[in-house]
């Protein structure tokens, strides 16, 4: 792309974000404007755009700012600010006089690429900025801040708004595409740009947008409700499409699951409590505010022996009581207009009232109770209390839900009387000791359980023991009790035993055989890693002590000879040069491998104290500076010496700027610069070493701090990755920005206060 494409590319950009609402016509004239072919009409058409919108674009080039268009909004823009030059440069300082954040912004704009918005007030009025960035060019867009109507946001300020909102919002285009995005809508799909998010076909849902196209087709607003996923879970969204002028469509959404769950939890609990009702036993009648029945349930026509259909069309109370008196359902009593008006007055009292007793013909009793329906009107509860059928009911319910509890369960149980009956089991005991009902019917005393069990489980101490808990009646013997036992098969089987409030005793067994093995297997191999771990630190003590001292012996050699080996010839010299060199590199070598080691073994303790950042690097500098003008590369140090102190380990750094400058000075060729600098920003200090070598490839960048990936040059390739590792020990973190062939960039950031290991957060 031509310099007057991106010019265009990026003016007629800031022309979209300043109209919003008119999306659609700015992508059109971006696409026709793309198709000229005169690169001075492509000019042209970036200069027209802003001074069309009253605005000035300024291009900023290698620190130089250039009016690309706009002079009037530029002039207009420095009298706002105070009847300044109308040049780029005085405006742009101007601007960042006005607030330590405004610079703070362009700063990270000029330097870094790190887009801004934000508004500048000044004695003649308001100007809003926006910064861009296209490669290595920055962008500034400025305009004046409209007076009316009063409060009216700018388009920038408008969009931060709306990309602050936790729920999705986007524009789409007429084919339902998204144009434009919220933050929201970026994470919901996961990807960091909406670019990205095209690329690869994401959507938040396909149905959204349908919506966005049928609201953008048909001019009319659409609304819908839609389950999403979305990083905070699943969420029942209301979507609604609004169609924009020009095309397009502004989707918004607002989080509903709370109100949705809240009325699918009202009619969940309204259907369960109506199957509640109509699976008691007593009977159960609903009259509404109208005194008509609104809900019964079949106990209750049961009771009265009433039609199904005659109840389906909603009888008010009255008719059903005269019903009832007319078939003898009701108590006999002499005035049965005083008891109907006593029964209807239910309705009348808010309060709940005191159970009635209702003696039918055929020695019938039942007790009947009132209480206000939360919905409004009356609610019926009519129990039989006859003395025989309530104990017959209440016997046969207890026992079923007792025996539908214990099948559910996959624990074998038994439940033995007080006269070691076997008066309970599940059907998982039937399976986990292979009978059968009719087994257990004929031998249903503890002993014949116990006879049909030996062949499974041979200990027959264990049965005798497991009787006395169930058959001694003090207390003390009958204690809970749990314990392992193995089968003939070697399976290991857990069982317990439990006194019951009634005299019973509850004996449960489980087959553990396979969470025990499992145990074992994990135990056997976290004591097979620790013995592991263990023999790798004594193996690297070990190897370390046995190189060092034959290294030692080397170097000072090495040394002796270079300093008194007058009648050594230039070859003979080189050769002991070398020797000394890499008898050093091999005792760098092996301290990034102990160090290493002690970082993953978690016995790496940093000490932490005051050190000045400014004399860390000038010391880093100091060391190297042999190397750099052996390689004919040259060191310098920015800054300006402000840095201050910071709290860390001195000796750590100065390791981790050693291997930083040994990799800068390794990429960097003869007559290039490695330039150390250090910045304090935002409750951090920066330490950064910049080369302007060869660079690092763009596949080799993602696992540059990895282990053994960068071993080139003599180096162990574990430099880089103790610099991450030590960084990350203070808290911080280290970034890295290179292109190939333009060099390469370290950045340490590391807090202020610095940290300890054991208290260091989570960064991810």
């Amino acid at each position: 792309m031509s310099p007057h494409d991106i010019l265009l590319a990026v003016s007629m950009g800031f022309a979209g974000a300043a109209v919003g609402g008119t999306l659609a016509v700015a992508i059109g004239r971006r696409v026709a404007a793309a198709r000229l072919s005169a690169a001075d009409r492509r000019a042209n058409a970036a200069n027209a755009a802003a001074e069309a919108f009253d605005n000035a674009l300024i291009l900023i080039d290698d620190g130089r700012p250039g009016l690309v268009g706009g002079s009037e909004a530029l002039a207009a823009c420095a009298h706002a600010l105070g009847g300044i030059d109308a040049e780029p440069g005085a405006v742009i300082a101007a601007l960042a006089a006005r607030g330590p954040d405004h610079a703070l912004q362009l700063d990270a704009l000029f330097a870094r690429g790190e887009a801004c918005a934000f508004e500048v007030s000044g004695p003649h009025g308001g100007v809003s900025v926006e910064g861009r960035s296209a490669g290595a060019l920055a962008w500034l867009r400025l305009g004046l801040l409209a007076s009316e109507p009063a409060g009216l946001p700018t388009a920038a300020r408008l969009a931060a708004f709306i990309d602050a909102r936790e729920d999705p919002a986007w524009i789409a285009g007429p084919d339902g595409t998204p144009a434009w995005a919220n933050r929201a809508w970026l994470e919901a799909v996961a990807s960091p740009s909406l670019d990205e998010a095209l690329d690869k076909g994401a959507s938040l849902d396909r149905e959204a947008d349908a919506l966005a196209r049928a609201a953008a087709s048909q001019g009319a607003r659409q609304e819908a409700l839609r389950w999403v996923s979305l990083p905070r879970g699943r969420r029942a969204l209301r979507i609604r499409a609004q169609p924009l002028e020009g095309g397009g469509a502004a989707v918004w959404t607002q989080d509903v699951t709370a109100m949705d769950s809240a009325g699918e939890t009202l009619a969940r609990h309204t259907v369960a409590h109506d199957l509640l009702l109509g699976q008691i036993g007593d009977a159960v009648a609903v009259f509404g505010p109208d005194l008509r029945l609104a809900f019964h349930n079949p106990a209750f026509a049961a009771l009265w022996e009433l039609e199904p259909a005659w109840l389906a069309d909603g009888p008010s109370h009255g008719e059903v009581l005269d019903r009832l008196r007319q078939r003898r359902r009701l108590p006999e009593t002499i005035d049965y207009a005083k008891f109907k008006a006593e029964e209807l007055a239910r309705h009348a009292d808010p309060a709940p009232s005191p159970q009635a007793i209702w003696r039918l013909p055929g020695e019938r009793t039942l007790r009947v109770l009132s209480q206000p329906h939360p919905a409004g009107g009356l609610t019926m509860l009519y129990s039989d209390i006859t003395p025989e059928l309530r104990l017959k009911t209440q016997f046969n319910h207890l026992i079923q839900v007792q025996r539908a509890t214990l099948d559910k369960l996959t624990d074998a149980v038994a439940v033995f009387g007080s006269d070691a009956r076997l008066t309970l089991h599940n059907e998982a005991f039937e399976r986990f000791w292979g009978l059968s009902p009719e087994m257990l019917g004929q031998s249903p005393d503890f002993d014949g359980v116990a006879d049909l069990c030996v062949p499974r489980l041979h200990d027959r101490q264990f049965w005798r023991d497991l009787k006395g808990r169930v058959t001694d009646p003090d207390p003390r013997a009958r204690a809970p009790m749990v314990g392992e036992v193995t089968t003939a098969e070697r399976r290991i089987v857990a069982f317990q035993s439990r006194p019951l409030p009634d005299g019973a005793t509850l004996v449960s067994f489980a087959d553990v055989t396979d969470t025990r093995r499992l145990e074992g297997a994990l135990s056997d191999r976290e004591a097979a890693l620790d013995a592991a771990e263990r023999l790798k630190r004594e193996f690297v003590g070990a190897v370390s002590h046995e190189l060092r001292t034959p290294l030692t012996t080397i170097v000072g050699y090495s040394e002796l000879l270079e300093r008194g080996g007058e009648g050594l010839g230039e070859p003979a010299r080189g050769y002991v040069a070398a020797v000394r060199t890499a008898a050093r590199h091999l005792a760098r070598s092996i301290d990034n491998v102990l160090t290493m080691a002690d970082i993953d073994a978690g016995e790496l303790v940093l000490e932490i104290g005051d050190l000045d950042v400014d004399a860390l690097l000038a010391a880093a500098a100091e060391r190297w500076a042999g190397e750099a003008r052996a390689a004919e590369v040259e060191i310098a140090i920015t800054g300006g010496g402000e840095t201050g102190l910071i709290r860390g380990d001195a000796l750590r750094l100065a390791q981790v700027l050693d291997h930083l400058m040994e990799n800068a000075l390794r990429h960097t060729p003869a007559g290039g610069a490695v330039t150390v600098s250090a910045v304090r920003a935002l409750g951090e200090a920066r330490l950064q070493v910049a080369d302007n070598g060869r660079g690092i490839l763009f596949h080799v960048q993602a696992h540059i701090f990895d282990r053994f990936s960068g071993a080139d040059g003599g180096a162990s390739g574990l430099g880089l990755a103790l610099v991450k590792a030590l960084v990350e020990l203070h808290g911080g973190w280290v970034a890295l920005e290179s292109e190939p062939g333009a060099g390469a960039a370290f950045t340490c950031h590391l807090p202020e206060a610095g940290q300890t290991p054991e208290a260091r957060p989570e960064l991810f």
